[in-house]
């Protein structure tokens, strides 16, 4: 029943600042104690992957593809129409996981394992997401944080077919700190990845002459036996803006307030909203394609997020190539026929901003037309 005789003026503002002060969160997201290891966790939101949906997402991050925006190129391709882009796809996978695995904040340590199960996926598709927990344990250097790694698995709702999967790791604040950590500065094993990396760099740095799987591996072997490396810019910069910023990550569902909650974030390391990381990293990828003929995207391991990124930074993209086969060495999605085709690139991408600091790197193997 409403009481029509409360005297209480509950939008006069001091009331309402006392009444704010008095009430109970009712909050979202997990804490670290509620993961254990074998958890599976059913992500209830699930998104309908519309052409609307991707197209979005691919203008917004320079994807320009014709095979996913022109009937005519996506079948010399051997698609059946334009398909959903894989940085959407992937996109629309991890939103829906955030509201149970990640909405309470933490710093993203990394993902790998991503892996394409399926040639192509249509629009009209409904996506349903489910994470199994890996692993749990304590931060070295931070009580109030554990460490809890998941695979993730984007899935036809229809079919129950799996057509992504990956694995990340993410720092998730505790409900009660671990005060058995000594912060003694120490890093726990997968915070952040040690490195005894020669910062000495090759006495040149070679740039493929083409688009096609021959120039790369034609560079590749230029470089061999020289003190040399296959590695390049792009040309292109992409400034983030407001649609980057909160638009396309509420639009896969991905509720975390890093990026859409200002106030929030105005005490947060940052000072400000932070870009979804998969937006990020579609632009670098976006830059690098642009300068190479994909057949199709295999996998991506090792994906690290360096920095952070906010409104008015500008991502560039920097690629090295790590080696070329004809045949490729990781498993090929169900109904991808290369043969005679296309041949597989292994490369290592990396996005920096417009002061030239490195805010994302990964590993990526895809497959690369040939020629002829």
């Amino acid at each position: 029943m409403t009481d029509d005789t409360d005297p209480t003026d509950w939008t006069d503002p001091e009331t309402f600042r006392a009444a704010l002060d008095r009430a109970e969160t009712r909050e979202k997201g997990n804490y670290f104690e509620a993961f254990a290891e074998g958890d599976r966790i059913e992500h209830e939101p699930g998104i309908r992957l519309s052409r609307a949906g991707n197209e979005r997402w691919m203008a917004q991050t320079l994807n320009h593809d014709p095979a996913f925006w022109r009937t005519d190129a996506a079948a010399e391709r051997g698609y059946d129409e334009p398909p959903i882009h894989p940085d959407y796809l992937l996109a629309a996978t991890m939103g829906p996981s955030v509201e149970d695995l990640s909405e309470k904040g933490g710093y993203f340590l990394g993902r790998t394992d991503v892996r394409y199960r399926t040639d192509a996926v249509y629009p009209g598709t409904e996506l349903r997401v489910d994470s199994t927990v890996i692993e749990t344990k304590a931060s070295g250097s931070r009580p109030e944080y554990g460490i809890v790694t998941w695979e993730t698995t984007g899935r036809d709702a229809e079919t129950g077919d799996a057509l992504v999967s990956y694995r990340r790791t993410n720092m998730i604040p505790r409900r009660d700190p671990d005060e058995s950590v000594e912060t003694d500065g120490g890093q726990t094993a997968g915070e952040q990845p040690d490195t005894d990396a020669d910062p000495r760099l090759p006495d040149e740095l070679l740039t493929p002459d083409g688009e096609c799987f021959e120039d790369f591996r034609t560079a590749l072997d230029d470089a061999e036996g020289r003190d040399a490396a296959v590695a390049y810019r792009h040309e292109r910069g992409r400034t983030i803006d407001d649609a980057l910023l909160a638009g396309l990550p509420l639009a896969t569902l991905n509720t975390a307030k890093q990026h859409h909650d200002a106030a929030a974030m105005a005490d947060s390391p940052s000072g400000e909203s932070v870009v979804y990381g998969d937006v990020t990293r579609s632009i670098a990828l976006a830059h690098a394609r642009s300068d190479e003929r994909t057949f199709r995207e295999l996998g991506y391991d090792d994906e690290r997020f360096h920095d952070f990124v906010t409104a008015g930074d500008t991502i560039y993209g920097f690629t090295r190539v790590l080696g070329a086969s004809e045949t490729p060495t990781i498993d090929v999605p169900s109904g991808v026929d290369a043969t005679d085709t296309a041949g597989e690139v292994r490369f290592q991408h990396v996005a920096f901003n417009q002061n030239e600091e490195p805010v994302y790197s990964g590993t990526r193997t895809a497959l690369i037309e040939m020629r002829d």
